[in-house]
Parts: C-alpha cells; sequence; structure tokens
C-alpha cells in the first residue's frame, strides 16, 4: 500500500493519466514534480520504508516459505500459464485465467515460495475493445510499447540474451526469452517475433489467443516443448512443474524426451514427470478444453521427437479422447493422464470435473478419481482498496496483511464503526463514477464519438443510487442479458422514486463469439433504451484497470452463470474483500463461500434441464431479491443517514471472504498439497 503513496502523492494527476504505470509515470514526471518531494520529509519516509521492504523481500528472510517448508529450500517450482496478468501495462492476458496466474505469482513472491513463471510475450497483447455506433464490439491491436513496461531480457548464465531453438514440424523456430521480475519471482515469457524466422513463425506469438486451431496448437508446442528448452538454457531445473490449464500440456512430451535421451525408459520417464507435474484445471464448459485432429498434432510434433519416435503412438495415446464426435488429441486428457496430481478450482469444479471425466478412469468410483478440489483465491494487496486497506490497518493491527488469512484476525472487521466503513464506501463510489466521466470525457474530446455512447458509458449514473456492477466475459453461460427478461419490471425496479437502482456493465467477447457479441450489443441497447431512464451503462474496453474501479466502487456484485459452467469467479471475491457483496448463482466459489449474511444466493426453483424455465425462475428471484432485500436495506438510514443494516452485510462481507478467499490461503494449500507430496516420492531410471 505504501508503494501506492510514493507514486499518488509524487504526482497524483499524472499517476491517474499513466493509469498507475509507474515506468511510464516515471518517463513523464516533471522536474518541479521530483524536486518538491526530495523536501518532503513524510514522503521520503515512506520512499525510504517500501525500498527496505522491498530489499528484504528480495533477501527472502523470514518468509513463510522458509519457515515452514524446509523441503523447498534449493528448490523451484515452474508454473507455466499461457497468460500472466500482472499489470494493464502489460496486456498479455484475457481474464480469468491470466488474472490468477498474475495473483499466483504475486503470492508465491510474498510468500517466498521459489517459483518461476513461463508464459508468452504477446507484442500485440490482447485486444482493445472499441464499439461501433450500434453497440457491435471492435477489435484493436496495438504493439506493446517495450519502454513503457517493466521487462527486460533473460540472460544466460553466459551473460547473454537468451534465444532458444524450437522444433515446430519439419522447421525450426528461434524464441527469445523476456523476463519480468514480480518481487521475489521471475516471470520468463517467451517470443517468436525475431527477424530469423518466418513472417508466419514472428506471427506465432503476436496474439493471444488469436488465429485458427493450426496457430493454436503450434503456439502450444512453443510454450510447452520451448519452455522446457528455455529454462534449461537458462540453467534453471525445475523440481515441480505447475500446468496451468491444459495450453501448457506438451511440457510433458520434452520432459520424457530429455530423461529418455539421459538412458531412462519410457516408462520410468513417464512416471517420473508424472509424480513431479501438477495439473489445474479451470473451465467446466467441455468447449474450453483444447482438442485437435490427431493429423495436426502430428505434424507439428514431427521434429520434437527426438529418441521417443519409437513411443510416438504411446505419447499420442494419453492426448486420446472422444467427446462425442470422434477421437482428438485433447490437452485436458493428455495433463490429466500425465500429471500426479490434479485439481478444479471450486469445491463445485471438483465434483463437476470429476464427472466430466470419469472416463479417463473408468474402473475407478467417482469419489476416488484423482482430482482435488482447492478454490481460487485473490492477491488481498493487488485488490484491495487504499480506503479500505487504510480501515483495516487502522482496526486490526499494522501487520493485518501478514496475517489476512487468519479468520481470528479478520473477525476484527466488526470493530470498524459504521460512519467510518460509511465513509470509506461512499468515497469508492465516488471514484467509480468520477472514472466512468472522465472516461466518457476523453471519448467525447479525443474520438469524438456519438452522443450515444456517452450516455450509455454511465454519464448519467447518480453518486447516491444503490449501484450493482457485472464484469467479465460475455459468452452465453455467464447468461449477461438475464437481468432483462423481465425488461417492465427491471425500468419499474431501475427508476423506482427516492429508491432507484443502477447497473454498470463492462467486459469483452471472444473474437470469435458472436453469440456473445450480440449479448454485448444488445445491452449496449438497453444503455440507450428511454424505459430505463439512464440507469444501465456499459464501460468498454475492460481490462485490470478498469476492473479496479468496479470491484471497488460498485456496491453489490451481480453474476448469475449457468450452474455448474462457472469454475470459480475470482472478480466476486475481489469485490466482496472491499465491501462489495455479492449477489450470484451458487456457483463456483460462491457455493461455499455464501454464508447466509455476507451477501445475497440467486435460487431460483426449475428444471435444469429446461434452460427457458430456468432462466425465467432465476430471474424472478434475482428481481425479488433486489425489490425486497437490497433495495430497503440499501436505502433505510439512521437519523445521521448511515444504512446501519447495509453495513452489517458489508463487514460480513470482508471479515468472511478475506480470509478464504484469498491467495495468501490458496498458495499455502498449493504448497502443502501439490508441491510438497511432489518432491517426496523418488523414480528410480
Amino acid at each position: 500500500m505504501d508503494a501506492r503513496t510514493v507514486f499518488r502523492r509524487l504526482d497524483y494527476p499524472l499517476w491517474r493519466l499513466t493509469a498507475h504505470n509507474p515506468v511510464r509515470m516515471l518517463k513523464l514526471v516533471s522536474e518541479d514534480a521530483l524536486e518538491r518531494v526530495l523536501h518532503d520529509a513524510d514522503w521520503l519516509a515512506t520512499y525510504d520504508r517500501v525500498i527496505g521492504r522491498l530489499d528484504a523481500a528480495r533477501a527472502a528472510r523470514n518468509t513463510w516459505c522458509e519457515a515452514e517448508c524446509g523441503d523447498l529450500k534449493d528448490k523451484t517450482v515452474a508454473y507455466f500459464s499461457a497468460e500472466f496478468a500482472l499489470h494493464q501495462s502489460m496486456p498479455i492476458y484475457a481474464g480469468g485465467l491470466g488474472v490468477l496466474a498474475g495473483d499466483h505469482c504475486k503470492e508465491a513472491s510474498d510468500l517466498g515460495v521459489p517459483l518461476i513463471g513461463v508464459g508468452f510475450m504477446y507484442p500485440q497483447g490482447y485486444f482493445h475493445q472499441s464499439l461501433t455506433a450500434d453497440g457491435w464490439q471492435v477489435e484493436i491491436y496495438e504493439r506493446l510499447n517495450w519502454t513503457d513496461t517493466a521487462i527486460e531480457p533473460a540472460m544466460t548464465p553466459e551473460g547473454k540474451p537468451c534465444v532458444t531453438a524450437v522444433p515446430l514440424g519439419n522447421r525450426t523456430v528461434l524464441v527469445a526469452v523476456w523476463q519480468v521480475r514480480v518481487g521475489r519471482v521471475k516471470l520468463f515469457l517467451l517470443d517468436t517475433d525475431l527477424e530469423e524466422n518466418a513472417p508466419w513463425d514472428r506471427e506465432l506469438s503476436a496474439r493471444l489467443y488469436g488465429g485458427d486451431r493450426e496457430t493454436r496448437i503450434q503456439q502450444e508446442i512453443i510454450l510447452g516443448v520451448g519452455g522446457v528448452r528455455v529454462l534449461r538454457a537458462l540453467g534453471i531445473h525445475p523440481s515441480v512443474y505447475h500446468l496451468n490449464e491444459g495450453h501448457a500440456g506438451f511440457v510433458v512430451l520434452q520432459r520424457i524426451r530429455d530423461l529418455c535421451e539421459s538412458g531412462w525408459q519410457y516408462d520410468a520417464a513417464l512416471e517420473d514427470v508424472r509424480r513431479t507435474t501438477v495439473f489445474t484445471t479451470h473451465t467446466p464448459v467441455a468447449a474450453g478444453h483444447d482438442a485437435f485432429p490427431f493429423h495436426l498434432v502430428e505434424a507439428h510434433l514431427a521434429g520434437a521427437w527426438g529418441d521417443l519416435g519409437d513411443y510416438r503412438e504411446r505419447f499420442l495415446a494419453l492426448g486420446h479422447h472422444d467427446a462425442g464426435g470422434g477421437a482428438m488429441f485433447n490437452m485436458t486428457a493428455l495433463c490429466l493422464r500425465a500429471t500426479g496430481a490434479v485439481n478444479g478450482v471450486s469445491r463445485l469444479h471438483g465434483e463437476v470435473t470429476r464427472q466430466m471425466w470419469q472416463g479417463i478412469w473408468p474402473d475407478t468410483p467417482r469419489e476416488q478419481l484423482p482430482i482435488a478440489s482447492l478454490t481460487n483465491g485473490v492477491h488481498v494487496p493487488t485488490w484491495m482498496s487504499y480506503e479500505v486497506a487504510g480501515l483495516l490497518e487502522k482496526y486490526l493491527g499494522a501487520d493485518w496483511l501478514e496475517h489476512h488469512d487468519d479468520p481470528a484476525v479478520c473477525d476484527r472487521v466488526l470493530e470498524i464503526p459504521d460512519e467510518e466503513l460509511w465513509e470509506a464506501r461512499q468515497a469508492l463510489r465516488a471514484f467509480l463514477f468520477n472514472f466512468v466521466r472522465e472516461r466518457a470525457r476523453h471519448r467525447w474530446t479525443t474520438e469524438q464519438v456519438a452522443a450515444s455512447r456517452i450516455v450509455a458509458a454511465g454519464t448519467m449514473f447518480d453518486h447516491n443510487t444503490l449501484t450493482i456492477g457485472f464484469a467479465r466475459r460475455f459468452t452465453s453461460y455467464k447468461r449477461p442479458e438475464l437481468i432483462f427478461s423481465d425488461a417492465d419490471r427491471l425500468a419499474s425496479i431501475l427508476t423506482a422514486p427516492g429508491r432507484a437502482v443502477q447497473i454498470l456493465f463492462a467486459g469483452k467477447a471472444h473474437p470469435a463469439d458472436e453469440v456473445g457479441k450480440h449479448h454485448l450489443q444488445h445491452i449496449y441497447k438497453h444503455a440507450l433504451d428511454p424505459k430505463f431512464g439512464g440507469r444501465i451503462a456499459f464501460v468498454d474496453d475492460y481490462d485490470l484497470h478498469v476492473a479496479h474501479f468496479l470491484v471497488q466502487g460498485c456496491d453489490v456484485w451481480m453474476n448469475n452463470p449457468r450452474k455448474p459452467l462457472e469454475a470459480s469467479g475470482t472478480s466476486g471475491m475481489k469485490a466482496a474483500i472491499n465491501g462489495t457483496p455479492h449477489m450470484s448463482i451458487g456457483d463456483g466459489w460462491w457455493a461455499e463461500g455464501f454464508t447466509g449474511e455476507n451477501g445475497w444466493l440467486i435460487e431460483g426453483h426449475a428444471d435444469p434441464n429446461d434452460h427457458g424455465a430456468q432462466d425465467w425462475a432465476d430471474a424472478q428471484a434475482m428481481y425479488a431479491l433486489i425489490e425486497q432485500q437490497l433495495v430497503p436495506t440499501f436505502y433505510d438510514r439512521d437519523r445521521r443517514g448511515t444504512p446501519t443494516r447495509w453495513l452489517k452485510v458489508v463487514r460480513e462481507s470482508i471479515r468472511t471472504v478475506l480470509p478464504r478467499f484469498s491467495t495468501r490461503r490458496m498458495v499455502k494449500e498449493y504448497v502443502r498439497e501439490m508441491y510438497l507430496p511432489a518432491l517426496r516420492q523418488e523414480v528410480t531410471p
């Protein structure tokens, strides 16, 4: 928190103008601003405190891992993911998977877990979202400005920039490696955009999730096979490999090949790889698991076999899966068969995953399948607002952040006075609306967008009105239009005199998801419908920067996926720890997080196999919750104008979610339940 203060107090308008990008800000800050803070004793003390903590952190003294996990001493855990969300200045993420990976790395750094990350450096990142006059999503790709990001070339032990050759089909592709320092953790990012590569190979790492299926499999070979080769070139020899989703599944191929070429038999090599590899699967949606025709896999792995050629069929069998449309090489099936520990990302998701993949172990009862549940969490220092953090420091103690996974520590949230908690929540809502209006003004002045875009952006929103937030990827199973099921009833809720409600939407549809784009367009058009009185808004180009304002500034966080298709859903956790209670279907993390007092559960009673009936029932349940619980609880005030009943829910939201759904708890569980057991077994050649 102090680190943010250093930049905020250096030049607050510039800090906001640069979207909280320290690298870019330091390039633009004036000499006058620097001269001023050099004579500010309080600012200098804060700066010295931050630098001291950074130096101590990098020295890795007295960390949790050092004290509790002796078996990890001098070991390395390699964490592979197709995307990492660290900061909005480095848009190499699309959504929840990347945010989870970034938060995992940050918490590993905080706890002293010897983890390194391996992913892609996408020079064009993920797309910026723009909307046409009628609300249709347009994807805009821009090359990253390298000088505005905290990135540097990764160097080999010989002191040279790391460039590694990766076999791909009947050719070789060169991969450069970039390094990002995430506290104690290093993140290595692969990049094929080298002059020595053919133009089509340079494009392989250009965009996140770009191109067709053939591009996708080549990217995954670069990540898996290339990632292992890169670590070897850097002189890093991990003891445990963690595959974050199936995109990195080809890690196991390169590792088996390396062992066989050093004299191991195939079966022993596979068993050793299985023992030392853990796998996290994130999606209960069948289409979310990458699968490729076998001929495509064989064509692009042609140069990767080495001495494993005789075992080609056995390796391909590890990925064999038939979901009803014919046998394919499925990356999740590969990971399930070739790793020793597997987990879903919530209790319910673990159950769903065991049901989905029971065919991998046909003779094993479902309750005995080797798939655990380890619920996701969020990195508290990243997502906690300055205002709420200040209250926690005041009432929980100066060291609250070190112990925020302790429920006894978090119970002291109950001691925060109503007036102070309400003042913080009011300030966060004001920050959100100021951001929304500044963003709309920027669109108006720099892009000359139509007046309709300005209205749809939320410029008519009121600072004192109950505000519900809905921000996530726009896709059908998340049912973004559910609340519009009965438009007339919704309109009466939103425009009720003296007790109005407003809803703020944000999110992107996948570039190839035409249905998702239509959902988005419909909501944009609702924002322009006079029936709703300007109480619907859509904020475009959702990213980490926008997310911070939304999860902190809305009053309620709404989530209504089609159960059980939400694996976890961490945005609701981020909101809840800031005092923005969750209103959700009992899916993902909310199935275990809802206590009856810390938010609201949407329960529509209908046949779950009849989607139309279930949608209608869920929508009616949502309307009833808003009318009968949210609105009266929010607007009923004491003589000082304080909503005491509402603040009771706010406190319970923070108190119950903070210790149970943080990455501090999550990463500790990964260490104890996944990483350490992988180190305590031995396989001989």
